[in-house]
């Protein structure tokens, strides 16, 4: 193909399969074995990175070996499914061959480097391109005609290696970016879970000792046969679920009854200012409090409801359940079974809890309150940080693509 126009002196713009040979890949006819050449899969490719010591291994006769086999600067390309489009550049293989899902890109070094290939199969021109061939198809399938077809801005090849030294370096300062932003991040969010621990992991000599039966009713959600999927509406008084507790937001609403249920269920009714807490599963212990007009409803069976008494803050209340102190009790009571489940309200009430007055629980939740706002603007800071590097990099491979990359001496 002939010069773009626009397109910078000593740039063509060509067909992928002008210059690479295009194949897809072996299917494995027997189980995998321990011993024979690996067979690389898409699901081995994580993060830009192949583990060959856990790939598994495949029995292939010889012929067929040298038709699929990976050698140094192959590029293999996942073709169906969510991974479509996903590349990873073959370097310093064992012996090895790969799966039908993928594709191999075999390229003529003396065209293109590979290197060059695989950053251009990160731009945005590409995914577009991607997502073009991929609308429609049930699967987001990408075949090897496709593929071949795709239109690549090429530079001789001394310009494309140093296009690919610039993006090396641009990249490798990136990458260390975003991993200094991501243990921010992460440190932001310790420090409150560390502030939130130490409150009620060291609670003062002045708090008093009380059951948690003496601060808050508890109401188990019903038995789940009274909750028949056929009993259910289309609209009406709303059944609560676990995912209200777990990610503590009241939407989402899926499943209701009507009002003779509701009424027979009266005991279940949800009310501003309660709690509800996940009752099993890794989620277990995960808590909401139920805020101001929420649509009308009871808990359904994985849910326990908590209604504090006089003299204890529902905040405080929250926070506490929220901590690894009380997370702890909870996976102890709940140790050995297959999967977490709450203890019964008759144990769960005998846990004694060092509780402090109404005035300094009202000020525990004011300073956690501030924390948590300290600790929102840090993530929100890192976050934006992250995707700041994100577009950089996007910008980078527009320019680069181009031919619009200059160093800083230029």
């Amino acid at each position: 193909m002939e010069q773009g126009v626009g397109m910078k002196k000593g740039w063509e713009m060509k067909m992928l399969g002008d210059f690479s040979k295009i194949s897809y890949g072996y299917t494995a006819k027997a189980s995998f074995k321990q011993n024979g050449f690996k067979f690389l899969r898409i699901t081995d490719i994580q993060e830009n990175h192949v583990d060959w010591d856990i790939v598994p291994s495949c029995q292939i006769e010889e012929n067929d070996f040298k038709k699929y086999a990976l050698c140094e600067g192959d590029i293999v390309f996942a073709r169906t499914g969510a991974t479509t489009g996903k590349s990873f550049l073959i370097k310093n293989p064992p012996q090895a061959v790969f799966a039908s899902y993928l594709i191999k890109v075999q390229v003529a070094k003396k065209i293109i480097n590979a290197d060059f290939l695989l950053y251009f199969f990160q731009s945005k021109q590409y995914w577009d391109k991607i997502a073009e061939g991929t609308s429609g198809s049930a699967q987001g399938g990408f075949n090897a005609t496709k593929l071949a077809e795709l239109v690549i801005p090429l530079p001789l090849l001394p310009e494309q290696q140093r296009i690919v030294t610039i993006l090396d370096e641009a990249f490798a300062a990136i990458a260390k970016a975003k991993e200094n932003a991501e243990k921010n991040l992460a440190n932001a969010r310790e420090v409150f879970e560390s502030y939130l621990q130490n409150v009620f992991a060291n609670p003062k000599d002045t708090w008093e000792k009380k059951t948690w039966g003496q601060l808050c009713n508890f109401v188990r959600g019903p038995f789940g046969g009274s909750l028949k999927k056929s009993i259910f509406k289309s609209e009406g008084y709303v059944v609560y679920e676990q995912q209200h507790a777990i990610h503590d937001h009241f939407t989402n609403l899926r499943y209701f009854i009507d009002e003779a249920k509701f009424n027979e269920m009266k005991r279940f009714e949800l009310k501003t200012g309660d709690l509800i807490m996940s009752c099993s599963g890794v989620t277990l212990g995960r808590v909401a409090i139920v805020p101001d007009n929420i649509p009308p409803g009871i808990i359904n069976q994985a849910l326990l409801k908590l209604t504090p008494l006089k003299g204890v803050s529902v905040q405080f209340l929250k926070y506490w359940l929220r901590s690894k102190p009380f997370q702890d009790i909870i996976a102890r009571y709940s140790k050995g079974a297959a999967i977490p489940n709450v203890p019964s309200a008759k144990i769960l009430k005998e846990i004694r809890i060092p509780i402090p007055s109404i005035k300094e629980q009202h000020d525990i939740v004011t300073n956690i309150e501030l924390v948590i706002d300290e600790t929102k603007k840090l993530e929100t800071i890192f976050i934006q940080k992250l995707a700041d590097l994100d577009e950089l990099k996007k910008s980078i491979l527009e320019k680069a693509f181009a031919g619009e990359l200059k160093t800083e001496k230029e």
